[in-house]
């Protein structure tokens, strides 16, 4: 938990019962980031209406560990860790370690709360909880940088660059020891 202004973010385990709220959050988040003049990471098209999304959002729900962020009993984020990456175009760690997936927060509702920083926080805190010490995640690493900078201002380290499955999207592996 993190005390914000007037408001603590709660954090809770997560559940296939969230999969509408979590789509909500990477619907907003695509709208945010095209009023941004940001459409490189998620493309214009809300995931809802996108089925391969959908079917992502899915599966890591129901077989990753979610967690929801919440500000005052509302949905304000979401992570879900893993044992390893989601695709074959990311090799696993040769040690055993957590996969940050599907970081999101509202941040039309909730800007700059720390909702993101609360969440990758908590995906620290259970990957040592759970005797492992490294925690990883890959991000889109094109136009300004911006997200990388993020990770990396959250205590990750950049590490090996890729392109994504369709052979344009640019996109950063990350680390950090916890």
């Amino acid at each position: 938990m993190k005390d914000t202004d007037t408001e603590t973010i709660k954090i809770r385990p997560g559940s296939a019962d969230d999969i509408p709220a979590v789509t909500a959050l990477f619907d907003g988040a695509v709208e945010w980031l095209v009023s941004q003049g940001r459409t490189g990471q998620w493309g214009t098209r809300p995931w809802s209406a996108n089925p391969k999304a959908v079917a992502m959002i899915e599966k890591y729900l129901t077989t990753g560990e979610p967690w929801i962020a919440e500000i005052d009993g509302t949905v304000a984020g979401t992570v879900t860790l893993t044992d390893g990456p989601g695709g074959d175009y990311i090799p696993a760690a040769d040690e055993p370690e957590r996969y940050v997936h599907l970081l999101v927060a509202d941040h039309r509702r909730f800007p700059g709360r720390g909702v993101g920083r609360a969440l990758l926080a908590h995906a620290a805190e259970e990957t040592r909880r759970q005797g492992v010490s490294l925690l990883r995640v890959d991000c889109y690493a094109g136009d300004d940088g911006k997200l990388v900078a993020y990770y990396e201002s959250n205590g990750f380290t950049s590490n090996d660059l890729f392109t994504g499955p369709d052979g344009t999207w640019p996109g950063q592996v990350l680390s950090r020891r916890v």
